[in-house]
């Protein structure tokens, strides 16, 4: 499925994307700038930022990069896509999870519609929460495909405090990178692993199906904007190796590390 954005879809195509995120709660305008500014310069394939239509103006003053808008409210999206959104992003669930709510297929694919009554035809990339399991998460993706969502993402487990605990995320990337091979072989929307990738696993991304990677924290916390763009120079050198020396898709027998069944297009 192509996206309107001719930019997007080509980096889509060639599997290069690297989308910078800013925080889905992160309306510092300062700080905002600067990680946009480090992506500027690197030329990461778009930016991912709070559904705000005051921070969506600035930056379409300030960035050249294509700006995607995280959240699960309708009018905060419809808002933002006046503001200058070029495409949106429902996902981003951690708020629900921090208070025990846990978002059904059912639900999303209502609110999905909703929107799409709201902003009519523009890109839409929706996240597939970790918590259901591999077959649900598979039959979900299926059907927002038939609903005409443009792009899916993978998401790991929520966990609190992750960032401090590396068995936490190691947990977390191996779940979102099972989702993206499961649901990568069973329809034909590009997908996005973004739940703590890092440099060193970017390409592994790639190699179990994803399109692309999001990153966020990593890039927040460097000190200055040379040191973020040197690492989103890092994680689009990384892909940009993998992609030219190997075949980005998985075999059956390669993902029976996992303990699970593969679940292919062809079965």
């Amino acid at each position: 499925m192509n996206l309107s954005n001719i930019q997007l879809s080509n980096s889509f195509k060639s599997k290069t994307v690297v989308k910078v995120i800013t925080g889905i709660n992160n309306t510092n305008s300062c700080q905002i700038l600067k990680i946009a500014k480090a992506a500027n310069l690197a030329n990461a394939t778009y930016l991912d930022v709070v559904a705000n239509p005051r921070i969506i103006k600035l930056l379409k003053i300030c960035s050249s990069l294509p700006l995607c808008v995280s959240s699960i409210d309708p009018m905060d999206i419809y808002n933002s896509v006046v503001a200058g959104a070029d495409l949106i992003e429902i996902g981003n669930y951690d708020v629900l999870y921090r208070h025990g709510i846990y978002i059904t297929s059912t639900e999303l694919k209502i609110l999905i519609k909703e929107i799409k009554l709201l902003v009519g035809n523009i890109d839409i990339c929706v996240t597939i929460p970790y918590h259901l399991d591999l077959v649900e998460q598979i039959n979900l993706a299926q059907d927002l495909q038939n609903l005409r969502v443009n792009i899916l993402q993978t998401e790991g487990f929520f966990i609190k405090n992750a960032l401090k605990n590396l068995s936490s995320l190691t947990d977390s990337l191996s779940a979102s990178l099972l989702s993206t091979y499961c649901i990568s072989n069973n329809v034909d929307i590009p997908l996005i692993a973004s739940s703590k990738v890092t440099s060193i696993f970017a390409p592994m991304a790639i190699y179990f199906g994803a399109s692309g990677v999001g990153i966020g924290s990593t890039v927040s916390e460097k000190s200055s904007v040379i040191d973020m763009v040197n690492y989103i120079n890092e994680v689009k050198n990384s892909i940009s190796i993998y992609n030219f020396t190997h075949d980005s898709k998985l075999s059956n027998t390669e993902i029976s590390f996992f303990g699970v069944s593969a679940f292919n297009k062809e079965q």
